[in-house]
Parts: structure tokens; C-alpha cells; sequence
């Protein structure tokens, strides 16, 4: 069975006779002929009932054209993507993206992006940078963002960004008039701290450990997104990433440097067995672009 046969028999089952489904075709009465005589011996099966040089459609025949047409619709769809690509414009980009750029910094990458190239699709997954180095890992994504360290292989790794992270503090508060933060100005809070699991929590549980700072937080997030809307509600003061301090920005937040300075490090994950198109690169160049963008707005 294959699609010449496919077509004489859907060419038929539409005209009703042989010579209609010949001249749709542009074959002899005799090639159509052969070509559906053809496909009843590879289905082992009879399609019509021919009499005195009519061909007429046995219950069978009109229950394989519903089959049919629905491999023709798969078709057209096929036809249609072969010419958004022939135009450079039929491209997906799949994309898995921590919650600190995923929120708010990758929306607007996409839609620049989009006015670029209105015809690509793109999927953006949001999750937690383990699940991040999973899917690049899998090769199931065109690349990834994940806070390192990361731990797994199968992907090349680079550098993103590494600017340090910012205090969040409400500008009626006691500390907002400073020009740098330190550990011993969070016990001041109160502090919105980190979850255990989130890396920033560990480097900060370090930069306090080592200034002898005892610090009780009374919320805790493994968000910046959230630690940030804590701030606005006047719950304490927080140490969050870069990118949602500057695409948050509230008024009525101050952001401060915190010293020493602990690195909101950014991996790009790009799978090693996954080729990268036009569409992904280019992608990646308007993200490096909003990057530098965002960063140069950090106080520092």
C-alpha cells in the first residue's frame, strides 16, 4: 500500500468513477484501474463492486475513507509546516527556565523574540533548576537556565550571569538610607530567609556564620518572586536575585548592595545531542541582550 494508491482510491471514492478519479489525477483510466486493483490485493480486501463497467463502494470502502481523509488532513498539516520552515518560520523553541528569569525576564525575551519571527512557536516550561538540569539532560528542551552548581551531564554548560544578589528593603524602614548592606544589618530584619534546599540560602548561611550574625527569620520562600511581595507587605527584608529585583521594582522597595557580595550564578544549559537552530540562537542573542540590559540596573 502507498499514497499513489491512496490517492486513485480517495480520487474514486470523491467522483464516483474511474475516468473522474483518471482526470483529477492526470493518469490513464487503466494506470487508476491497476493502481486500486493494487490496493485491494495488499489489504486483502475487496473495496468495490464492479458492474457492467461501473465501479460501486462496498461498506468497507467508505469506512477506510474516514482513515484516509484523516491521513490527508495529517498530510496538509505536514505541507503547511514543510512551507512555514521553507520560509524560516515554522521553527518551536522549547525552553526550561528557573523561576527567577522564568516569571518575568524570559516573558519579555519572547516577546521580542516574536516580533521577529511572529511564525515560531514557543514553549516556556518554568521549574526549579534541578528539574531544569533533568529536561536538558533528557534532551528534551532547545536550553535551559538553572542556578548552579549544576550536577548532572549531557549538556554543555556556560556561564549566564553571575551578578550578586540585592536586599529588598522597604523604604520607610530603618536601614533604607544605607548605601551597603552587611550579615550584621539582617538580624535588623526581620529577615525573609530562604528554604534549606535553595542554594542562595546556604551562601548566605555562610556569610553570616562567618561575621558571627545569628539571624531568626520568621517567613521563609524558596522564591525571590514571593520573598519580594513579602517585602512590599511589610513583613521584613529580604536578599533576592538580580532579575526580579529590577523587573519587580516597587517604589516603595529600596534595593541595596549586600557585601560580601554572594553571586546569583546563572547556568545556560544547552543539551549536547539536540542541534540548535536559526530560531533558538537567535533566542539566545535577544536573552544575553535583555540580560545586560536588566544587570546594568542593579545598584551596585
Amino acid at each position: 500500500m502507498n499514497l499513489q494508491q491512496l490517492a486513485a482510491f480517495r480520487a474514486v471514492m470523491m467522483t464516483g468513477t474511474v475516468s473522474g478519479a483518471a482526470e483529477i489525477l492526470g493518469r490513464s483510466q487503466p494506470a487508476v484501474s491497476r493502481m486500486l486493483d493494487r490496493l485491494e490485493a495488499d489489504l486483502g480486501l475487496a473495496l468495490f463492486e464492479r458492474r457492467k463497467g461501473l465501479i460501486m463502494p462496498m461498506p468497507q470502502a467508505r469506512r477506510l475513507l474516514d482513515e484516509v481523509e484523516r491521513a490527508y488532513v495529517s498530510l496538509d498539516s505536514l505541507q503547511a509546516l514543510a512551507t512555514r520552515l521553507a520560509k524560516g518560520q515554522g521553527d518551536q523553541v522549547n525552553l526550561a527556565i528557573l523561576p527567577a528569569l522564568g516569571l518575568s525576564f524570559m516573558p519579555r525575551v519572547i516577546a521580542r523574540f516574536r516580533e521577529e519571527r511572529p511564525g515560531t512557536r514557543v514553549s516556556l516550561a518554568i521549574r526549579m533548576s534541578p528539574t531544569v538540569e533533568e529536561w536538558a539532560a533528557g534532551q528534551q528542551v532547545d536550553f535551559g537556565f538553572a542556578e548552579m552548581p549544576v550536577r548532572r551531564t549531557g549538556f554543555d554548560t556556560e556561564i549566564f550571569s553571575d551578578s550578586p544578589y540585592v536586599t529588598a528593603v522597604p523604604s520607610d524602614h530603618d536601614l533604607a538610607g544605607r548605601s551597603c548592606l552587611g550579615p550584621s544589618d539582617l538580624a535588623k530584619g526581620p529577615l525573609i530567609y530562604w528554604t534549606p534546599f535553595v542554594a542562595a540560602r546556604h551562601l548566605l548561611d555562610q556569610a553570616l556564620i562567618t561575621s558571627g550574625v545569628r539571624v531568626e527569620a520568621l517567613c521563609e520562600t524558596s522564591l525571590s518572586g514571593a520573598a519580594y511581595e513579602m517585602v512590599k507587605q511589610g513583613l521584613g527584608i529580604a536578599v533576592i536575585d538580580p532579575y526580579t529585583a529590577i523587573l519587580q521594582h516597587d517604589d516603595r522597595i529600596r534595593l541595596i548592595p549586600f557585601r560580601p557580595a554572594i553571586p546569583f550564578s546563572v547556568a545556560l544549559l544547552r543539551p549536547q545531542f539536540r542541534a540548535a537552530t536559526p530560531a533558538v540562537e537567535r533566542m539566545l542573542a535577544l536573552a544575553k541582550t535583555e540580560r545586560d540590559k536588566v544587570l546594568a540596573e542593579v545598584p551596585s
